[in-house]
C-alpha cells in the first residue's frame, strides 16, 4: 500500500479527470430532463457516450487504487470520520461502476443503441421491455441524486481537511508534494 502522503500522478490525473466528467455528467443530466427542444439530443448525444467513458476510467481507476493504495488518513482522525470516509469512498466507487451500467441497461431496455464516438454502438445489456425501461430509469435518476450528494459530501470533507485541518488529504490529491 501507498506509504507516501500524496497520490500517485495517474490516481490525481483520473481523480480529477473524473471529477470533471462526473460534474458535466449530472449538469448535463439535469439538463436532458428539462428540456424537450433540439438540445435534448444533443445532450444525449454527450451523455451516453460519456457515461461509458466514465466506467472505463472507473474500472481503470479501482485498478490502479488497488495496485498503488492511498496515503494514510491522519493518525489522529476520528474513528467515526475515517470510517465514514473509506464508506464514502466505496459508495462513490460503486456508483462510478452503477451509473453507467444501469444508463446502458435503461436505454438497451428502451430499444435505443448507446452509440459512442464515430458511429460505435455497444451491444444491448438487458431485453427491450416497457416494465424494464420505467423501473431503470427510476433507479437511475435516484442514484444520480445519490451521486449529487455524495459528490458534495466529498467536496465538502476535501475542504474541511484543507482549510480547517490542514492535515494535508486534500493536499495528498491536489499536489504532488514536490
Amino acid at each position: 500500500m501507498n506509504s507516501t502522503p500524496h497520490f500517485s500522478g495517474a490516481q490525481r490525473l483520473l481523480h480529477w479527470t473524473m471529477a470533471v466528467a462526473i460534474v458535466a455528467m449530472l449538469f448535463i443530466g439535469a439538463g436532458m430532463v428539462e428540456t424537450v427542444s433540439e438540445r435534448h439530443r444533443w445532450l444525449i448525444a454527450i451523455h451516453k457516450p460519456l457515461g461509458i467513458a466514465i466506467l472505463v476510467l472507473a474500472l481503470i481507476r479501482i485498478a490502479v487504487r488497488l495496485r498503488k493504495g492511498a496515503p494514510p488518513l491522519p493518525a489522529d482522525l476520528p474513528g467515526v470520520q475515517r470510517l465514514v470516509a473509506h464508506l464514502s469512498h466505496l459508495v462513490l466507487y460503486g456508483l462510478m461502476i452503477a451509473m453507467p451500467l444501469l444508463g446502458w441497461a435503461m436505454v438497451s431496455a428502451g430499444g435505443y443503441p448507446v452509440t459512442l464516438i464515430g458511429g460505435w454502438r455497444l451491444p444491448p445489456i438487458a431485453p427491450a421491455d416497457a416494465w424494464w425501461f420505467a423501473r431503470l430509469h427510476l433507479a437511475h435518476t435516484y442514484l444520480a441524486y445519490l451521486l449529487f450528494l455524495t459528490v458534495l459530501g466529498h467536496l465538502g470533507a476535501a475542504l474541511f481537511h484543507g482549510l480547517v485541518r490542514r492535515d494535508g488529504v486534500l493536499s495528498s490529491m491536489a499536489t504532488s508534494g514536490r
